[in-house]
This record gives structure tokens, sequence and C-alpha cells, in this order.
């Protein structure tokens, strides 16, 4: 092909317009827990893909957590080769069609994606591909073909034993890897079913938990061990583990599922929930929950839920689908300065919810019972940049006012476990994140590996499943390195 002829080919690739994504509308989605998007159709697939122009640069490669070969991948459902596609993003990724839904694109591959920002002939910008949409579309249909995820070839068993501590993201990744390298993989899990937050962060409107059961029965067939309603550090030590029950290797992907506290007058009084309570029990079965955790959470008529990320979203769409009349997201900062998706607020502004920006819980008042009734606000208002030219929010004095709440959900962050940071025989900082070797994902316990939110603190999917499939590269040297009598 000329270089004319290229050019013309881009040209014509760059007028193709951003494929429709279709969703349920918000009416119809507010009175369910179905995932939002409802998916495209093979022929709108195909014409999504075909605006990738095959950059020589890939940028969106490297914006990957993972490095999937996005344009390799388009190009094969571009020509209809919808296997091969699904089979191109599973070389480097262990869940991509959860990573399709949940990554924020926006900020990884499409954000890095040449087509957003090329120039046209008429000077109008057009979005980027819609990689996200379609990497889900293609292992979908991979998985209605084959009934389920393809079970991975594993080679003959090595006589090594794997114990895996948290069963999210980056210990399924572990868990994979090492089993299709022969290794007996064991996965212990706190809560009473596995998944981590994948089950117990997820709401089901963003993913439904089928294809979690799949991705686990998947692994069973594998030959990986699950062993729930254990908790590491108190059930069983990690050095039990080793000595006692024979695990050559340990890798400990626990996240960082501890939700931060405010510190404030009645933040203890019913109905107001942390976040992970407020979501687990809002959008999961009673068997999948401890005792402690079982039955709905009442949100009654004015549900109040404060923070600015992903996590605060998933609240508010929740509490909505709760039966909720009013809920307002309540934040400290602007808009502008909020972490987390912008298609999610997007979706909770066309469900109802409402935003108070610059403001932020005082106190939470309660009535004889113990009940939340108010909220006490202050407005905010940013300062000068500071030396890192972060505007810090400063109380506005004065400015106290009081909402109505019969319920709040408190999503301002999570931290990694603090009790199993001091059980474990690992050097933890002073978050209690677990430190290791940043390449080889190993502590200061030789046999120990960590990866994942518990390291890193809270962060995405696909940087666990990175920090696992990198993990178990250097699980593996490690356990092929143990002298046979060991």
């Amino acid at each position: 092909m000329t270089t004319n002829e290229q050019t013309d080919a881009i040209r014509d690739r760059l007028a193709i317009q951003r494929q429709p994504i279709p969703k349920q509308q918000p009416l119809d989605r507010v009175r369910n827990f179905d995932e939002t998007y409802l998916g495209v159709d093979l022929n709108t697939a195909i014409v999504e893909a075909a605006r990738c122009i095959d950059c020589p640069s890939a940028p969106c490669m490297d914006a990957c957590p993972v490095h999937n070969d996005i344009p390799a991948a388009l190009k094969r459902l571009e020509d209809g080769d919808i296997m091969g596609a699904a089979e191109k993003f599973r070389e480097t990724s262990t869940l991509p069609e959860m990573c399709g839904r949940l990554c924020p694109q926006e900020s990884l591959c499409e954000g890095a994606c040449v087509v957003g920002f090329a120039i046209r002939p008429d000077g109008i910008k057009h979005p980027p591909v819609a990689i996200g949409r379609l990497e889900s579309f293609v292992t979908d249909q991979q998985r209605q073909h084959v009934g389920g995820f393809p079970v991975r070839f594993s080679l003959p068993p090595t006589g090594r034993r794997v114990a895996i501590i948290g069963s999210g993201p980056a210990g399924l990744t572990v868990a994979e890897e090492l089993q299709a390298r022969g290794h007996d993989c064991t996965i212990y899990d706190l809560w009473p079913e596995p998944g981590g937050v994948l089950r117990y962060g997820i709401p089901n409107f963003k993913m439904r938990k089928e294809i979690l059961e799949e991705k686990l029965q998947s692994l069973r067939e594998m030959g990986v061990t699950f062993v729930n309603n254990t908790r590491v550090g108190g059930d069983v030590t990690l050095q039990q583990l080793h000595d006692r029950d024979g695990f050559d290797v340990i890798f400990i992907g626990t996240g960082a599922g501890v939700g931060n506290q405010m510190r404030l007058e009645g933040e203890d009084l019913l109905n107001v929930y942390q976040a992970t309570d407020f979501l687990v029990r809002g959008n999961l079965d009673d068997r999948e929950l401890p005792d402690g955790l079982r039955g709905r959470p009442v949100v009654g008529t004015d549900c109040v839920v404060v923070g600015g990320g992903d996590t605060s979203m998933d609240c508010v769409r929740t509490a909505i689908r709760l039966g909720a009349e009013r809920v307002t997201c309540v934040y400290r900062r602007t808009e502008k300065e909020m972490l987390g998706r912008a298609e999610e607020r997007t979706h909770a502004r066309e469900e109802g919810v409402e935003f108070a920006y610059l403001t932020t819980p005082v106190r939470f008042i309660g009535d004889a019972e113990g009940k939340v009734t108010e909220v006490e606000l202050i407005r905010m208002e940013l300062s000068e940049p500071d030396e890192s030219g972060r505007r810090r929010p400063v109380a506005v004095e004065g400015s106290e006012y009081r909402v109505p709440a019969t319920s709040v959900a408190i999503a301002i962050g999570y931290n990694a476990d603090p009790d199993f940071a001091q059980e474990a025989p690992v050097e933890v900082d002073r978050w209690n994140l677990i430190k290791v070797d940043q390449r080889t994902g190993q502590t200061n316990v030789p046999y120990i590996f960590a990866g994942g939110d518990v390291v890193n603190g809270a962060d995405l999917v696909v940087t666990a499943i990175a920090d696992g499939k990198r993990a178990a590269t250097w699980l593996h040297n490690y356990l092929v390195t143990i002298p046979a009598d060991e």
C-alpha cells in the first residue's frame, strides 16, 4: 500500500462515527439491578472496531496495565473473528470481560486512543474507539459459544503447593497462572463465597455475578481449591500454612477493604453505614453474607452518601434501587476534583441522584431510638493551590445547615486491614500496606509474596491483575529453585 493509500485508509476510518452502545433507560434500570449496558450486536461491534487506525505506536497498549494487544484484537473483530479477538485479549488478561466493564478506560486505553484526539478535516473531534465495550463483547460471545470460560491447559503436577490469601482479582490471577504451570493452588478467603471485591465490591448493575461464577467454575475445573469462612491470621496463621500444612509459598492478595471513618459525632447511629456494609447488603443474597451482614440496609426516604469516588456512585445508585425517594451525594470539593468515573456520575444523575459539592458533614443527628434523622453539613471553599498544586477544602465559618437523612452511607476511601497487618510476619508501612520488592512482589519473608490493593492501596481491578501476573512469574521462579526434598 502506498503512502497516499495509507493516508486515505486512515481518513476513511476516522470518518466512521462512534457507534451507539445501548443502555437501559433510567426509569427502567432504577427498578432492577441488571447491568446498565445492554451490549452491542455483531455488526455494530465490527463497525466500531473498524474505527481503530492500527497506529504503529499503539499508545492504548502502553496505557493498559496488562498491555493488551488492542489493535490486534480489534483487527480480528473487524474481520469477524470473534474467537480470535477474545483469545488475543486473554493472552494478557485473566479477566477481560470484567476489565471491559470495570476499567476506567477513559483514563487508560481509550484515554490514549489516537482516534479520540485526531484532527479531522472538518475540525470536529470524535470519541475514542469503545475499547472496553468491545473487549466485553468478544469475550462474552466466546463464553456463550463454548459454554463458560475457556479452561486453560495445565502442565503436569509439580508437587508444589501454593496458598493464596484473598480471592479478589490478584488472588484469582495468581491461582490461574500457577495452576496452569502445574502447581497446586488453594485460595483462602474470609467471606462465605469466593470472589473478593468482584463479588462484594461491585454492584450487579455494573457487572452481573454470573460472569464471576463462570470464572470460578473454570478455576475449579483447572484444579484450584477454595476455602472460605477462614480468617488467615486468626483461624490459621501464615506460618502454620507453611510449616504445618506444607504450602511451599504464600501469596497475599487480601485487598484494601476496610472503610475509612469520619470520626464524627453520631457516626455510630443506626442506619449510618460504611460503604462496604451498605453495598454488600444491598446487592447480594443473604447466603453470600456472614450472619452479621444479612438483611437489606434501611434506606428510608432520604439517603445521604458521603464521598466522591466510584464507591460513592455505587452507593447512590444502590440507594435509588432500594427505594430511596431522595439521594444526595455530599463531596467536599468540586466535581473537577472527583476521582471516580464521569460515566458513573452521569448514570447517577440520569437516575435522579443530587450532588452537593463543596459540602461536608459536621455531625449526624439521631432520634430517641438512636436512628439517624438528619445530617448537619457545612459549606466549603477551596484554598489557593499549595506547593503540590492541590487546592485544600476549607470550611466556611457559619455556613452550617441540616438536611433530612433516614440513612447515610460513608464512602471516603479504603485501607488495608490493620489486624491482618499486625498478625502477619511481613513488613508493612504506616497505612498497613505490605512492603514488597516492586519487581517481584516478594516480601521480607522469602516464601511470602503479595500484590494488589494490599500493596498499592485501593486501586483498580486491572492493576491487581497486573500485580498478580507479575507475582505469579516470580513465585514460579522461586518454586522451581526449591530443592526437591524440601
